[in-house]
């Protein structure tokens, strides 16, 4: 599937939030209070996305959304962090390799934007998305950083480059 890696766009906004709740229904998620699946700005990522040094990249296919991956300046991270944040895709596109080239383009975007480092929030439900943030360099910690408002996630990791 040649998917194409582009940032999003309005109209994006209404399958983008489809796909990512999609993905708590699919892996079985079961405490969605506190994470992105009951974050109302699920439903607003564009507007989201116009903050500076921030992206939401988007891959899609013949003109269908297949997912997403982006970076944030969250509140309270150390100085040079940003979060990796809503990385989801769609059934259809996942084990295609479209979830790594997504996440290698959102870790680019964050080194072109002059960050050192990159922090995320995970469930044990998203196994297969942690063993990529592995493979990718990231370490688990101990704790969570900054101020994501997703206390219901219980796995932290970072990313040095």
């Amino acid at each position: 599937m040649p998917a194409i890696i582009r940032e999003i766009r309005q109209d994006d906004n209404a399958r983008l939030a489809e796909i990512i709740r999609s993905c708590f229904l699919d892996f079985e998620v079961k405490n969605k209070c506190g994470t992105v699946y009951s974050d109302p700005d699920t439903d607003r990522l564009y507007e989201v996305f116009r903050k500076k040094d921030s992206v939401l990249l988007t891959a899609e296919d013949d003109g269908e959304l297949l997912g997403c991956c982006g970076i944030y300046p969250t509140d309270n991270l150390p100085d040079g962090c940003c979060e990796l944040v809503k990385f989801y895709l769609s059934a259809e596109a996942r084990g295609k390799g479209i979830g790594r080239k997504l996440l290698e383009s959102a870790l680019q975007n964050a080194s072109d934007f002059g960050y050192h480092s990159v922090y995320i929030e995970s469930l044990p439900e998203f196994s297969r998305a942690v063993s990529i943030y592995k493979k990718l360099g990231f370490r688990f910690l101990d704790s969570p950083m900054g101020n994501s408002g997703h206390s219901g996630c219980s796995i932290w990791m970072m990313k040095e480059f």
